[in-house]
């Protein structure tokens, strides 16, 4: 994510920006059945979007220098704002989720995510696991995130309310 962001010629604060998107958007769809295979290219795919908006929301007359009052805020951007730090739950919650997991699961996490993605060999020789048990082990990873306390959480009060916010995510294949 961090290659394509500088790709981007993102500063370290706008690309701290697309990551929290993209890890908010991959929380968003914990929950669903998808691809293994298909989770490097939404990563790369999601990040590209993201990095995109980033750079865009720097272009707004806000970022030329004038910082607008409380008081001139349009309501609309006021909800906005509220839906941003709404959105930043997410973000926190994966990363929160993350860093509970085992090294060998961030680790693995870690390398399916890079831009490009590491070669299962190359996994395999780095982290001592078989390239066959790539495939498990990432889904064992994921299946922990998704129960971590804090993403539970997040998966059940959207099943309750019915509540997709993200969009689309990655392309699922019907098996």
């Amino acid at each position: 994510m961090w290659s394509i962001c500088s790709r981007h010629q993102l500063g370290d604060a706008q690309a701290g920006d697309a990551g929290r998107g993209v890890w908010r958007q991959l929380a968003d769809n914990l929950d669903t059945d998808s691809d293994p295979a298909a989770l490097a290219g939404w990563l790369a795919a999601t990040t590209r979007r993201e990095c995109g908006r980033v750079a865009r929301a720097e272009q707004a007359p806000c970022a030329a220098g004038s910082v607008p009052h409380a008081q001139t805020i349009p309501d609309e951007q006021a909800g906005t704002a509220e839906h941003d730090l709404l959105a930043a739950e997410p973000s926190a919650a994966l990363r929160e989720a993350f860093l509970h997991l085992p090294l060998s699961c961030q680790q693995l996490i870690t390398m399916l995510t890079e831009n490009p993605p590491a070669p299962c060999a190359q996994i395999s020789a780095k982290l001592g696991i078989p390239v066959a048990s790539i495939g498990p082990t990432r889904n064992r990873c994921l299946d922990e995130l998704r129960r971590h306390p804090a993403v539970a959480a997040l998966i059940n009060a959207e099943a309750q309310t019915g509540r997709r916010d993200a969009g689309p995510g990655p392309v699922r294949p019907q098996r």
